[in-house]
């Protein structure tokens, strides 16, 4: 598509950045994000009467000490406008580093959560996944000493935010899958969260309903009508997921990125079904305060399955039609071995959030193949 029709048809984002209020733009994205995408032929027509700042991270998962670096060159910019154009990681580090006030005991600070956030600049979020909905979630990822902390609060969410498929049709089929598998898993998770609501119940069901169309066709023929329904699907898991958080398998996806560089929605999908099971087969242990054997009906409704078994299958023959290897041999994880180290690494926050207590011979007991 031509840069004279990307224009027409996001006029709203052309008006903003064509503001004589925005003279500085400081963007934050991936070389990848920002040329393979199509990004630059979007934005760089723009930057041509503007003072403008790109920063490419460098780093695949988001650590505190390339965040660091982006906030002070934020600071020391002091743009009109910070405008984040990639994945999950870079909306994240736009998000966190929009937002710190102070970098004496950052670390700390984030470990201890009592990090201070204040919005510094107005942040317009462009995705070029569709995955995670980052770009209206009130948290962002950070990875420090390959452990993962999240900051929340009502500032680091975003201003704006423009979804546009013409970044996501042209995606690799590996960063399809993971993305939008990450997607399902957030809205599944967010139906069975102990703080899931009517309201999230709403956004994550029309989350499955679309991916339940869409996601193969996507992963198989992208065109701009299936891209643009997956990016929906996304918005609609972040809302989701922005209510109620993620549970256990999210809780537990962590180290297998930050240790063995499994992509986000990829590792979610190693131990989601078997999660799943876990909490359905151990109802009566439910810490839920509504009917959790209900909430997996909402599955089945959706998904046309009857009950687990089905249920379970559909998953599968999904992670099996867009590559998502399960075989942890085969991704070079020999568990028994990293079991210790996988263990240090998981998300406690995220792993009280599920419906059913997870104790530690759980998490074992299913990463070794035992349920």
């Amino acid at each position: 598509m031509s840069g004279f029709l990307l224009k027409e048809k996001y006029k709203d984002l052309y008006k903003i950045l064509n503001s004589q209020k925005n003279k500085k733009i400081f963007i934050i994205s991936g070389k990848n994000s920002y040329y393979k995408s199509g990004a630059n032929k979007l934005i760089d027509p723009i930057l041509i009467n503007k003072d403008c700042k790109i920063y490419f991270k460098k780093q695949n998962i988001p650590s505190l000490d390339e965040m660091v670096s982006i906030h002070k060159n934020l600071k020391y910019f002091n743009p009109d406008i910070l405008l984040a154009i990639g994945g999950g990681a870079v909306l994240d580090y736009a998000k966190i580093s929009n937002c710190i006030v102070n970098l004496k005991n950052l670390k700390q600070n984030i470990k201890n959560q009592t990090t201070k956030l204040k919005k510094c600049f107005r942040l317009i979020a462009i995705p070029t996944t569709a995955g995670s909905g980052a770009e209206v979630t009130s948290n962002a990822v950070i990875y420090i000493d390959n452990i993962k902390y999240s900051l929340e609060g009502k500032e680091i969410c975003p201003d704006r935010f423009f979804l546009i498929p013409e970044l996501i049709i042209d995606l690799k089929k590996k960063i399809k899958a993971s993305s939008g598998f990450d997607a399902f898993s957030q809205s599944i998770e967010s139906i069975i969260s102990v703080k899931s609501n009517a309201e999230s119940i709403f956004y994550a069901k029309k989350s499955i309903k679309i991916l339940k169309s869409t996601f193969t066709n996507y992963y198989e023929n992208p065109n701009l009508k299936n891209s643009l329904l997956m990016s929906k699907a996304a918005y609609f898991s972040g809302k989701a997921i922005n209510l109620t958080k993620t549970t256990a398998p999210h809780a537990v996806s962590y180290p297998f990125t930050s240790q063995f560089g499994i992509s986000h929605g990829h590792a979610v999908s190693l131990t989601l079904n078997k999660f799943l099971k876990h909490n359905i087969v151990n109802l009566n242990l439910s810490q839920c305060k509504f009917d959790l054997r209900k909430r997996y009906e909402i599955f089945y409704k959706i998904t046309e399955t009857h009950n687990f078994e089905e249920f379970d299958n559909y998953l599968s023959k999904i992670k099996y039609k867009i590559n998502l290897e399960q075989n942890f041999k085969k991704l070079g994880v020999n568990i028994n071995q990293k079991m210790d180290l996988i263990l240090k690494g998981i998300n406690l926050k995220r792993l009280n959030n599920n419906p059913v207590k997870i104790q530690k011979k759980d998490i074992i007991a299913i990463l070794s193949g035992e349920k």
